[in-house]
Formats: structure tokens, sequence, C-alpha cells
């Protein structure tokens, strides 16, 4: 079983899957191979001075698996809650976790599936997002959403930090105390 499961490997799956897997937690990142960021150039990115998007997806889910994560290329089709968790499952398998991110940019079917509190978009384009507290936490206790889909501005610069940021309340709560991670040049 895995402790985290992230729904998405766009910027903000990436990021969560990051700081997820590098905290030690056993991490699953399952990517559907539809984020927007593909299609981006991108020259406002911090850090950066330009890159594709494709290049910036990549380079995202380089950094998560080399903490740890497994990427899995799938589509999620539901999330059942059972009493250890999650049962997520795609076009040809299952996958537990105790917690589970939804990520999915742009689209919300996931969400309507399996019933999760949505509310109107606040950003161009886009109709509908999860409803979400402070946190990240969502309608359905143990399910989480980051990024544009739970309502934050679709930059990439921006829905990167807010993958990080649910990822850092989830690690927090799952470890009793509140998680920082800040590396040290040596």
């Amino acid at each position: 079983m895995y402790e985290i499961a992230i729904i998405g490997a766009g910027p903000t799956g990436a990021s969560a899957a990051l700081f997820a897997a590098k905290s030690g937690k056993k991490t699953l990142m399952l990517d559907s191979n539809q984020s927007v960021t593909k299609r981006a150039w991108l020259e406002n990115h911090y850090g950066v001075m330009e890159i594709t998007g494709p290049d910036l997806v990549d380079i995202g889910k380089k950094q998560a698996e080399k903490f740890g994560t497994t990427i899995v290329e799938a589509s999620v089709k539901n999330i059942v809650k059972e009493d250890h968790g999650f049962v997520i499952s795609t076009e040809d398998n299952q996958y537990e976790a105790q917690q589970v991110i939804i990520a999915t940019g742009l689209f919300a079917d996931l969400a309507e599936t399996i019933g999760l509190e949505i509310k109107p978009g606040t950003e161009p384009r886009i109709k509908t997002i999860i409803a979400v507290d402070n946190a990240g936490k969502t309608s359905i206790p143990g399910i989480w959403a980051a990024g544009t889909i739970a309502g934050a501005s679709m930059h990439t610069i921006i829905t990167a930090g807010d993958g990080a940021r649910v990822a850092i309340n989830i690690i927090s709560e799952l470890n009793g105390e509140r998680y920082v991670d800040h590396d040290v040049m040596k």
C-alpha cells in the first residue's frame, strides 16, 4: 500500500510527489499524459530562463522518481474509500493508498465520478473545481486536491507550489508534526 497517491503528473502532481517521496513516504503518481503544460512555452517560471512545457513536465517527473516515486502511466477511472484507505482503479489495475491528492488540472470528471463537492471555477475557461479547505482537504476525508483543479491560478509556478503545499500538509498530518524540507549546501 502506498502512503500517498497523486493523480496527475503535471507541475502540481510532480511537485507533490517530489515532496512526498523525499520525505520518505511511499509515493505513487498516476500519469494520464494529459497535462496542459505539455503545450506551453514558459518564460515566467522563477529560476528558469525559458523552457518548453514538455521539458518542465519531464524534469518534474524525473525529480519525483529520483526520490522513489513510482510513476504509472494510466488514467484513473475511480477511487473508492475502504477501511484501510482508498482503492484507486485504472483501466488495467488497482492501487491502494492511505491518502490521495487529485492534481488533474483542467479535468473535473474524476472528482464528479467519486462524488467530491465541486464548485464553479475561478480561472478563465475553468468551469469546475473541487471545493477544498485551506489545507487542500476535500469533502471526502483522506482525499486532497491541489493546483488548478483546487482553484489555484493555472500558472505553472503557482500550481507547482500548491502541489508542494498540499503534500507538506499531508506529510505533517501523517507525521503528527509540521514537516519542513530544507536542503543546505555542503
